[in-house]
């Protein structure tokens, strides 16, 4: 299966390009924390005494534990989409007797390769980035002069075996589909979606939801000394109700895209009918397009929501959290969550338009021509990132709530409008340019050459 799985990656590498640049953020970015746990572990012991505030250790440490859980979410996306472009020959394998394990082991030895690949120039980038935040953490108090990155390769390789892990735990989860079912059906499924949503997955996604209402309520109940204990309990949370949000998504982006899709029918009767039509008879490929995009305005809104609800609080709420050095520090983390958010989006939109290669050339068969495809894209970009900003605007809006309610006794926080709006103008000028970008490369060529399964 070996030569099998490394001739697929040559033919197209395209496709694993979303996957590469996924597992370099997660190495480059383990390698950065773990590089600062390293420098803090050999610094002197009155280095570490000498410095006032959380430490280089519990700063890299925090930063650390939610970038691997954001890595790990981003990685599985990944990963299912680089699966589904390779559906159809993994469906023929299954078919000439490869066994589901067989298929799981193709897989896995794809995603080793491919970090394998991305390891030196991640560990490089890692390297870099944890001398410069060091040296910006040394300029700001957080850390002693005298600390240096230590030249020792352990970080390095903690943060391959710990992204190898992650990519192994995520071929788990994303080949599961194509390893379970019967060879037959494996050929047939890979041009079909499911209609439902398995209860399994449904019940997940509750526990999620539920997991992340009881962080919510730890966030909101932290006495008012412990603000930061309440910031990343309601940060967590959020994450943790974004993988919810993904478990269920294709059930809560049926709903949204029904009640959002009337207006766009009402406006544009012929494009906005069949991208309404098309986004809800696909929910799950909907809900793989608008995660993402909650994904990175939920991070960022609850990020500058509390950051704003944290300047605008008084007594000691706000002496402990509103000084230069905690807000930069929010800064950081936030764009750190940004950088993986705005990743798996492209990377999600790209491959979710790509695939309906043969959808497009199917339509332009009977008739459709590309500028009306590429206005009914048009359409479903809009309404996907509609469907996605509101859902990320919920996980926020709850997050900053609980966080509001432990800084100033009031659930209704401070929200920065600017700032927002241009978070959702920057999810719009990723979603939509993408979708359309991506849209146009797919209608090209021949229809009759597409629709009999071509693929570039």
């Amino acid at each position: 299966m070996a030569p099998i799985g490394l001739g697929q990656m040559r033919r197209r590498p395209a496709a694993f390009a979303g996957l590469a640049a996924s597992l370099f953020l997660a190495v480059a970015t383990v390698t950065l924390f773990g590089s600062l746990v390293a420098a803090d572990a050999t610094a002197p012991d009155a280095a570490r005494d000498a410095v006032e505030g959380p430490g280089l250790m519990l700063i890299a440490g925090a930063f650390g534990e939610i970038a691997v859980l954001v890595a790990f979410f981003v990685v599985v996306n990944a990963l299912g989409f680089t699966l589904r472009q390779q559906h159809r020959e993994l469906a023929l394998l299954r078919t000439v007797a490869a066994t589901p394990r067989q298929a799981r082991r193709l897989v896995r030895g794809q995603v080793v390769v491919t970090t394998l690949l991305v390891a030196v120039p991640a560990w490089a980038a890692g390297a870099v980035a944890a001398r410069r935040f060091l040296a910006a953490l040394q300029r700001r108090g957080l850390a002693a002069p005298d600390v240096r990155v230590p030249g020792t390769p352990l970080p390095m390789l903690i943060a391959l075996a710990v992204t190898l892990a992650v990519g192994l735990v995520a071929t788990a989860v994303a080949a599961r589909r194509i390893s379970r079912i019967a060879p037959a059906a494996a050929l047939t499924a890979s041009s079909t979606e499911h209609g439902r949503t398995g209860v399994p997955r449904l019940l997940a996604g509750v526990a999620a939801l539920v997991g992340g209402g009881l962080l919510l309520r730890l966030a909101a109940t932290r006495p008012a000394g412990e603000v930061d204990d309440a910031g990343q309990a309601a940060l967590l949370a959020s994450l943790v109700l974004l993988a919810g949000v993904a478990l269920v998504g294709p059930l809560a982006a049926r709903v949204l895209a029904a009640v959002l899709g009337a207006p766009l029918r009402a406006v544009a009767p012929g494009a906005g009918w069949l991208a309404d039509a098309n986004l809800r008879g696909y929910a799950r490929r909907l809900a793989s397009a608008v995660v993402p995009v909650a994904l990175l305005v939920g991070l960022s809104g609850t990020m500058m929501i509390m950051t704003s609800t944290a300047e605008d609080a008084s007594g000691a709420a706000a002496t402990a959290v509103t000084s230069d050095t905690d807000v930069w520090l929010r800064q950081v983390e936030l764009a750190m969550l940004v950088c993986f958010a705005a990743v798996s989006t492209v990377n999600t939109l790209v491959a979710v338009t790509a695939e309906r290669r043969r959808e497009f050339a199917l339509l332009r068969l009977v008739g459709a021509t590309r500028a009306q495809l590429m206005r009914v894209l048009t359409v479903e970009a809009v309404l996907t990132t509609a469907v996605g900003v509101l859902l990320g605007a919920a996980v926020a809006g709850a997050a900053s709530a609980a966080f509001s309610a432990a800084v100033t006794g009031s659930p209704l926080p401070t929200v920065p409008a600017a700032a927002c709006a241009w978070t959702v103008a920057g999810a719009a000028a990723l979603t939509v340019p993408g979708i359309l970008a991506t849209g146009a490369r797919a209608t090209r060529g021949a229809a009759v050459e597409a629709a009999g399964g071509g693929r570039e």
